[in-house]
């Protein structure tokens, strides 16, 4: 009776051993999906404050348990707090504003046509020309938006509070694994780290890149973002506009697209200020933008996100545009870190034939 060659079984097992860890992956992956935002904010805020951990352990003699606990307890004030409060203002200056549509208080019909009147004729033929200078059709149509939104908003508020629900459950989450990542955090990377099938250089690069940009991208863009919406709604707000705060947030959010965001929101209030003949706040909200909330872009972003990523800057625009557009909120750190990663191994690649040819 043959024996079967040990070779051959040593492979079939790995081979099936692969192929079990494979389905385990995607099982696990399916089962934490309902909740990957959370997982995946808990490991951003890990990464993002664990040299203040370090510190903190130092301070209290390893007591790793309790500085994770104040490192928590230092996120919930400077992060969770602020965006609470924020989040709170901000549903009651969207409400208010409604209620302003609604009743007529704010009537963007009659903001279009001053904006026409005061237009020169060429603008205005071209209007005609595109259909876009009947005041009726026009006012009609933003008013039948906005009532369907309402109505959209109306039956969204029935699910509230299954929505709230979630929204508390993925917060534990996220925060039940931040502790463990902070505290437990050197012994999972190390675990990592050796589980990764990738020679010991190549990997310690990549997750060196990998580490970099998620610290750059989210401090880098969280901090242009908070910049630029507090200094445009401080500037609605001295210029009168309604509901400053809304568009702050809003403004805030457009940030995150390079050299284009903010201005999509200050760019047409400037020109509508000027349209209607108040020229000097026009002209002090188009100097203000481009001089200091532009500045802010073009300052700090550079030296926060690209000089740390190592990232053109048209690299960093399309990824972040385009992780928006896919996956949403969470795209503005994943898209860049999926290009940094994609620009580092075909770097990887390059180095190692030019390493190759030279020897050669």
């Amino acid at each position: 009776m043959n024996r079967p060659d040990p070779t051959s079984v040593r492979s079939f097992d790995r081979t099936a051993f692969l192929i079990l860890l494979a389905v385990l992956t995607v099982a696990f992956a399916w089962i934490v999906w309902p909740f990957y935002g959370a997982v995946f904010w808990g490991a951003v805020l890990a990464l993002l404050f664990e040299p203040l951990y370090r510190k903190l352990a130092a301070r209290l003699r390893n007591r790793r348990t309790l500085a994770a606990l104040v490192t928590l307890s230092v996120i919930v004030v400077m992060v969770i707090l602020p965006v609470t409060l924020v989040a709170i203002s901000l549903v009651q200056e969207v409400t208010a504003m409604y209620q302003r549509v609604k009743t007529g208080q704010v009537d963007f019909g009659n903001y279009f046509a001053q904006i026409l009147a005061a237009l020169p004729s060429w603008a205005s033929a071209l209007l005609e020309r595109l259909g876009l200078d009947d005041l009726a059709v026009l006012q009609a149509k933003l008013t039948a938006a906005i009532n369907q939104r309402g109505e959209a908003f109306a039956a969204r508020a029935v699910d509230f509070g299954q929505d709230a629900l979630d929204l508390v459950v993925s917060f534990c989450i996220a925060m039940y694994l931040l502790f463990f990542l902070l505290r437990d955090g050197a012994a999972v990377g190390r675990e990592i780290r050796a589980a990764i099938p990738l020679n010991p250089p190549v990997k310690a690069r990549l997750l060196e890149r990998f580490t970099t940009v998620i610290r750059a991208t989210v401090k880098g863009n969280v901090l242009v973002a908070a910049a630029q919406g507090a200094l445009g709604g401080l500037a609605f707000w001295v210029l009168g506009v309604h509901a400053p705060m809304l568009w702050a947030v809003v403004m805030a959010f457009l940030s995150l697209l390079p050299a284009v965001g903010a201005a999509l929101i200050w760019g047409p209030v400037a020109l509508y200020l000027l349209a209607t003949g108040q020229l000097w706040q026009g002209f002090g909200l188009i100097a203000f933008g481009v001089l200091v909330i532009g500045l802010i872009d073009n300052v700090l972003r550079p030296i926060l996100v690209g000089k740390d990523t190592q990232m053109p800057d048209y690299v960093v625009l399309i990824s972040t545009v385009g992780g928006l557009a896919l996956i949403g909120i969470n795209g503005f750190v994943i898209g860049p870190l999926i290009a940094a990663m994609f620009m580092s191994g075909w770097q990887i690649i390059a180095a190692e034939r030019a390493a190759e040819s030279e020897a050669a």
